[in-house]
């Protein structure tokens, strides 16, 4: 057990979001969370890895060449 275990109100200002956010990501399974007893807890393992799998990378964009109208 050397995970981290988040409240919901520690992901959602982790995450720069309101509590519904994290709430929502239980709801619907999009995220591993833990229950104890009544309460939940997010690993913050969890919140990393979603985090990860939600990053876009930019995109670089490949010059041509220049090319000048005729």
């Amino acid at each position: 057990m050397d995970s981290r275990y988040l409240s919901v109100d520690q992901v959602a200002e982790l995450l720069g979001t309101t509590a519904r956010f994290p709430r929502r990501l239980i709801e619907e399974r999009r995220i591993r969370y833990v229950k104890v007893g009544r309460h939940v807890r997010i690993p913050a393992s969890a919140v990393e890895e979603y985090i990860d799998s939600h990053t876009v990378e930019p995109v670089r964009l490949r010059r041509a060449g220049l090319r000048r109208a005729a």
